[in-house]
């Protein structure tokens, strides 16, 4: 990541993370599919419901795994191979305390959850025997996502890849299995994903225990190092914040959506569900951006970190605008797939897909900048920004626009004029912080008074 030309090593490192990103995604995607196809549409509209709720409360926690991929990667460039071997066996300790406790947490609410968000009493016991069965299986989808992110953090995406290729089969392979031979609908394709996800843990733990090299995994030695604690911490705590926040106002969004009935609950989650792609797709530059720039840093090559930023602004947009307009066009076929000959379900979902996808490549923008953001060590700007430009807005805008305007395009059109102004004052941010780092004397130091002086 530190010598040799940007552009091939970022695609080369971008296209087994997309790939990894998409299977992942796929488990998501064979539960609704499967569901909306063989169970109806009311099994859609309670898989599909979930979604939001269950990214609010991991989200937290799961950004402390962005605190594991940037600090392995800074001590990686700087080649402190010690620092990096206490930093990835807390980052273990932290992903198995912390999904022990979501879990605990998400069964345990999932009801009264799902009941305070609005949705029906046609869909909620059904949405509700899913989030449970689905928060069980956390430690295993944690511990997955921590290893994956030490994995990247030193340039491997390709094992990542090839473990949710092997999980991803099994549970497309158990979810027609458990729904149309046992006929379990919610419960079956919810067992299917927790099995899958087992399987993607113990191959990723598998691998760091035989590594050769500093992120070389012993089990006897999992504990936590409280300065490495800290750092993941200092850089996590804000990108879960971050993600909680949005997800909360995504939340309100679902709610709002929820409003309007099972049907355009259904259309909603279909359409969701192809836009994930794109995002997953997006979001790979958002992680390549955040692990090349923070191995770059580590080495002190901040000009090679500002051509990091312009390579992935340039193919975030290009793979934004070109797989968003592909979807609007296939729309009502990929909806089909989900709600097979329901028109009034593939209507309501063609009216989301009209705005975000035509939009999509805005929100992979200001991804992209955050990842760079994160990657210099800031982490604290980035969710202040988030917060206001994108949460804050949404909840004003549900408030005084949509209350006085109660119809579905106006609800989604908070999207991308949110996405706008936050990305344009992240591009700032990261250029006023580029330029304090450079005239700094370290990584940290400079990272964190910029930050202070920024908020």
């Amino acid at each position: 990541m530190c010598s040799g030309p940007l552009f091939t090593k970022i695609v080369v490192f971008s296209l087994p993370l997309m790939m990894s990103g998409l299977l992942q995604l796929l488990y998501n995607a064979a539960d609704i599919i499967v569901v909306g196809r063989f169970a109806g549409s009311t099994a859609l509209a309670a898989v599909g419901s979930t979604g939001s709720l269950t990214n609010l409360i991991v989200s937290l926690f799961m950004g402390l795994s962005v605190g594991s991929s940037v600090t392995v990667a800074q001590y990686y460039g700087a080649g402190e191979h010690h620092h990096v071997s206490e930093v990835v066996h807390t980052s273990v300790a932290t992903s198995i305390v912390t999904s022990i406790i979501v879990s605990i947490f998400g069964i345990s609410m999932a009801e009264k959850l799902l009941a305070a968000m609005g949705t029906p009493p046609d869909v909620l016991g059904q949405a509700t025997l899913y989030l449970r069965i689905y928060f069980s299986g956390m430690p295993a989808s944690m511990l997955f996502n921590y290893g994956s992110s030490i994995l990247r953090a030193v340039g491997d995406t390709k094992r990542p890849l090839l473990y949710l290729s092997i999980s991803g089969i099994l549970n497309v392979v158990l979810n027609l299995i458990l729904v149309i031979f046992f006929r379990m609908g919610v419960a079956g394709v919810a067992i299917a994903t927790v099995i899958s996800q087992v399987l993607s843990a113990v191959l990723v733990v598998i691998c760091l225990i035989q590594f050769n090299g500093s992120i070389k995994l012993d089990l006897r030695a999992i504990r936590f190092h409280k300065d490495k604690l800290l750092q993941l911490i200092k850089i996590g705590l804000p990108a879960g914040l971050q993600g909680s926040i949005f997800s909360a106002s995504n939340v309100l969004i679902q709610s709002s959506v929820n409003s309007f009935g099972s049907a355009v609950m259904a259309g909603n989650s279909a359409s969701q569900n192809i836009e994930g792609f794109i995002y997953v797709a997006m979001n790979t530059i958002h992680h390549t951006a955040l692990n090349f720039t923070g191995q770059n840093v580590g080495a002190g090559n901040y000009k090679r970190v500002r051509r990091v930023f312009w390579i992935c602004s340039f193919l975030v947009i290009a793979i934004g605008i070109i797989l968003g307009f592909l979807a609007l066009a296939g729309g009502q076929f990929l909806l089909g797939i989900y709600a097979p000959s329901n028109m009034e379900v593939i209507g309501y979902g063609m009216i989301r897909m009209a705005i975000i996808c035509s939009t999509y490549f805005i929100c992979g923008l200001m991804d992209t900048f955050v990842g760079m953001l994160r990657g210099i060590g800031a982490s604290l700007t980035p969710m202040l920004v988030s917060i206001i430009g994108v949460c804050g807005f949404r909840v004003v805008w549900i408030y005084t626009v949509f209350a006085k305007h109660r119809e579905l395009k106006m609800l989604y059109y908070s999207y991308p004029i949110s996405w706008f102004a936050t990305a344009m004052i992240h591009m700032i941010c990261f250029f006023v912080l580029m330029r304090k780092l450079e005239l700094g004397k370290g990584i940290k130091l400079a990272a964190t008074k910029v930050e202070e002086e920024i908020a």
